[in-house]
């Protein structure tokens, strides 16, 4: 049975060793998925020495599983659907649309608490490495790459500490790398490897940008003569 990482920072500064090649590269952005994929993004970050924000995605659950995900919508506008699932379910059109409204009034919800009224980078010509704590199905991931690939990146890295091996497959038709730390099988759930998986709070997230931000500025700071 593969290790269990004890959190998510924990889970982030071993991931960060997986990607050491993207260290201290000006052209290279991280980007966490919230909630719970922005503490690892932040210790990534921090030890590659570049920056990090976020990339607003919210799954839509099918309703009354609402931990089986029948698609994901992401800033942008994109909603990406698993045709799949939603038959397998049963879910009408109807549902599908009352689901992805409630969730589209969440992102926006999350966007003015994260991002207050900071534009989002321009991504054009980056590397940008986009980081969760874990992939199961994959549907959020697959929505931000959707979001992402009309930004116009030079690269696109899809990073996670523990993933399903074929999940991790998959994802090789849609980025230009795909990085996952550790693929145990059988898999079963994300949470399953780890030692504490406490949900992230929004109040968490804000930190966390806040101090990924101070640090660059710091960092950045001119040397006085």
């Amino acid at each position: 049975m593969a290790a269990r990482f004890r959190d998510r920072r924990d889970a982030g500064r071993q991931l960060a060793s997986w990607l050491a090649g993207y260290a201290h590269r000006p052209d290279v952005l991280v980007l966490g998925l919230p909630r719970g994929g922005v503490p690892v993004a932040y210790e990534v970050a921090r030890e590659l020495d570049v920056p990090l924000d976020v990339l607003l995605v919210r799954k839509l659950g099918v309703p009354g599983h609402e931990e089986l995900a029948m698609g994901a919508v992401a800033s942008g506008g994109v909603r990406v659907l698993d045709p799949d699932v939603i038959a397998g379910a049963g879910v009408s059109p109807e549902a599908v649309q009352a689901v992805t409204a409630a969730e589209r009034l969440e992102l926006e919800r999350r966007q003015h608490r994260y991002r207050d009224d900071r534009p989002f980078p321009d991504l054009e010509g980056l590397t940008v490495i986009l980081v969760d704590d874990g992939l199961a199905t994959g549907a959020t991931m697959r929505a931000a790459i959707a979001a992402l690939r009309q930004e116009h990146p030079a690269r696109l890295i899809v990073a996670a500490p523990v993933a399903p091996e074929q999940t991790c497959d998959e994802f090789r038709h849609l980025a230009d790398d795909v990085v996952c730390a550790a693929t145990p099988e059988p898999f079963y759930a994300v949470g399953l490897w780890y030692e504490d998986f406490a949900q992230t709070s929004d109040e968490e997230v804000r930190d966390l940008l806040t101090r990924a931000e101070r640090g660059r500025a710091v960092m950045s700071r001119p040397v006085a003569p």
